[in-house]
């Protein structure tokens, strides 16, 4: 471990596994049971605790409190677990909490995700990939964000919410409900303003399937059918077409229900 990348006023255990090409800036403190991959940068003043895993090429930019105990009278010291994946940026005051025992006993960030000033990650929550993150976001415990989904800044969610992947939730915005894949939603109490089409054209998406979803929306939210109605008609129409697969499963194993 190079004394060069690791500045001599951080504090680092002896317990954590930190890879040769890590670099930790000035006051910062890594605890125990921590391991940080290769080529991630931990700017100043930033607190790591463990059991924490972090891949590799992730970068803090300094005073953020990572893998701290969740913030649940349930939970009695139990050991619990944060793992992060690779390329994450995390800003400055984001806070990212370990899980908790009867919760799964992980909190989990995937790859690739940008996590803007002051950002909250609660216990036992599972972040996707490609995530963004704006300022002051603030996730309760357990909540799921699907890939590829953009958090508008100052939005706030109930716990055991589900978010879908490809979603764009609006700052301000207080989530509820689960919100299904590929939703542009947005109010103080979360509603549907259709599909996210703009950001489907970036992903990739064909005109095909951005059609098959657009029509979807229609079934699901226009034609004022009773959900279990509007589930068949889209498993008659769609039951071939992944992107529709995609929104039929997430609402089949939604239990907070669906925002509409």
């Amino acid at each position: 471990m190079p004394s060069q990348k690791i500045d001599a006023t951080a504090i680092v255990s002896s317990k954590a596994i930190i890879h040769e090409e890590v670099t930790i800036g000035p006051y910062s403190i890594i605890g125990e049971d921590v391991e940080i991959a290769s080529g991630t940068v931990v700017g100043p003043h930033t607190m790591i605790q463990g059991p924490t895993k972090i891949g590799s090429g992730c970068t803090f930019t300094g005073y953020a409190s990572i893998g701290t105990p969740p913030q649940d009278l349930k939970y009695k010291g139990e050991k619990t677990i944060l793992e992060m994946g690779d390329n994450n940026l995390v800003r400055e005051f984001v806070t990212i909490n370990r899980g908790t025992g009867h919760g799964g006993g992980i909190t989990r960030v995937g790859s690739n995700n940008l996590l803007m000033t002051n950002v909250h990650i609660a216990h036992d929550c599972q972040v996707g990939d490609n995530v963004v993150m704006s300022n002051l976001a603030t996730l309760a415990g357990h909540v799921h964000i699907g890939d590829n989904a953009i958090i508008g800044g100052m939005s706030v969610f109930h716990q055991f919410t589900k978010i879908g992947a490809y979603c764009f939730i609006g700052g301000g915005s207080g989530v509820t409900m689960d919100v299904i894949p590929y939703a542009k939603a947005a109010g103080k109490r979360v509603m549907i303003m259709g599909p996210n089409v703009i950001g489907l054209k970036r992903k990739g998406f064909t005109d095909k399937e951005i059609d098959a979803i657009n029509d979807s929306y229609r079934i699901l939210f226009r034609k004022k059918l009773m959900l279990i109605d509007a589930l068949k008609v889209l498993e008659e129409k769609y039951g071939d077409e992944p992107v529709v697969i995609r929104i039929i499963d997430f609402i089949k194993t939604s239990t907070r229900g669906i925002t509409r």
